[in-house]
C-alpha cells in the first residue's frame, strides 16, 4: 500500500486547511487510515483516524471539535478538515495505513506516506 498526503501549507491561526491522504496498491477498503503529527524532537502523535469496518471517526483530544476526519472510497482518499487552526498545530502531518487494533499507536500501522507540512502562525 502507497500513501501521499498533501494539502499541507501555512496558515493563519483562526484558519482552516484540508489535507489529503490518497492510497493505492492495495484494498482501501479495508484499510483502516490515520492521521499523525509530529514536531521535531518529538515523537509522532496520534490526531485522527478512521476504520474501515465501521466508518467511525477517532480524535484526540486536543483535536476534538476542531478537525474533522472522512473517507471517499470511490477516490481511495481519506481527508482530513482543520478548522480554529492553533499555532500548536504547527507540525509535520503524515496518514498512515493498516488494520491496527490500537489505532493510536504508530507501530500498528503498516504503511506510511511521507509526510506535509503544516505551519500555523499567530
Amino acid at each position: 500500500v502507497q500513501l501521499q498526503a498533501s494539502g499541507g501549507g501555512l496558515v493563519q491561526a483562526g484558519g482552516s486547511l484540508t489535507l489529503s491522504c490518497a492510497v493505492s496498491g492495495g484494498t482501501f477498503i479495508t484499510q483502516t487510515v490515520g492521521w499523525f503529527r509530529q514536531v521535531p524532537g518529538k515523537e509522532r502523535d496520534f490526531v485522527a483516524a478512521i476504520r474501515w469496518s465501521s466508518d467511525s471517526p477517532y480524535y484526540a483530544d486536543s483535536v476534538k471539535g476542531r478537525f474533522t476526519i472522512a473517507r471517499d472510497n470511490a477516490k481511495n482518499t481519506v481527508y482530513l478538515q482543520m478548522s480554529r487552526l492553533k499555532p500548536e498545530d504547527t507540525a509535520v502531518y503524515y496518514c498512515a495505513a493498516g488494520r491496527p487494533s490500537l489505532i493510536v499507536r504508530t507501530t500498528q500501522y503498516d504503511s506510511w506516506g511521507e509526510g506535509t507540512l503544516v505551519t500555523v502562525s499567530s
